[in-house]
C-alpha cells in the first residue's frame, strides 16, 4: 500500500480561518485582523498541499514532505513578514491570489489530464473555476446593496454551495481510490 502521510485536515484549517474571520468581523482589533488574515493564508496554502498530494499520489512521500516543509516555511515567512515588518494588504492579497492561481492552474490541468478516465472529475473543474470567478467580488469591491450585502458578503455566501461541490467531488474521488487500491490487491 502507498505510504500514509498524515494530514492536518482542510476542515480542521478552515473551520479554524471561518472562527478567526467571525471573531474578526465581530470584534475588529489589530490582532484579530491578524488572525484573520495569517488563518486565510493557512488555508490557501493547504489548499496547495492538498491538491498536490492528490495529484502527485501518496507514491511520492518524499517529494510531498518536502513541498509540505516548504509550504510552511513560505507561511511562517509571510505571517513574520506581515507581523515583523509591516502589515503590508497588498503583498497579502498578492501573495494569496498567486497561491490561489497556482492551485487553480495545477487542478485544472490535472482535471483536464483526466477527465476522459475520471468521469466525477468534472465537479472539480467547476468548483475550482467558480470559485475563481466569487474571488473578482474580493477584488471588484463595491457598496452595500440594501446597505448589507458587500461584496465580501456576497463572496463568503457563494462559498458554500462550492464546497458543497466540491465535497461531492472528494467524495467521488476517495470512492474511485478506494476501489483502485482494493483492486490492486485483490487476490484471487
Amino acid at each position: 500500500p502507498p505510504t500514509q502521510i498524515p494530514n492536518f485536515p482542510l476542515s480542521q484549517v478552515s473551520l479554524n480561518a471561518w472562527f478567526w474571520s467571525t471573531v474578526f468581523h465581530t470584534r475588529d482589533t489589530a490582532l484579530t485582523e491578524k488572525l484573520d488574515y495569517f488563518c486565510a493564508s493557512a488555508v490557501v496554502l493547504h489548499s496547495v498541499y492538498l491538491c498536490c498530494v492528490r495529484t502527485l499520489g501518496l507514491q511520492r512521500p518524499a517529494l510531498i514532505s518536502i513541498f509540505r516543509a516548504f509550504l510552511l516555511l513560505f507561511l511562517a515567512g509571510h505571517i513574520s513578514y506581515l507581523s515583523l515588518v509591516r502589515f503590508d494588504y497588498g503583498y497579502n492579497l498578492v501573495a494569496n491570489a498567486a497561491a490561489g492561481m497556482l492551485t487553480v492552474a495545477w487542478w485544472l490541468r490535472w482535471c483536464l489530464r483526466q477527465g476522459r478516465r475520471l468521469p466525477h472529475v468534472w465537479k472539480c473543474a467547476a468548483a475550482v473555476l467558480l470559485l475563481q470567478a466569487l474571488a473578482l467580488l474580493e477584488l471588484l469591491d463595491f457598496p452595500p446593496l440594501l446597505w448589507v450585502l458587500d461584496a465580501h458578503a456576497l463572496w463568503h455566501i457563494g462559498t458554500i454551495p462550492l464546497n458543497v461541490l466540491f465535497y461531492r467531488f472528494l467524495m467521488d474521488d476517495s470512492l474511485y481510490l478506494l476501489k483502485a487500491n482494493s483492486d490492486l490487491f485483490k487476490v484471487d
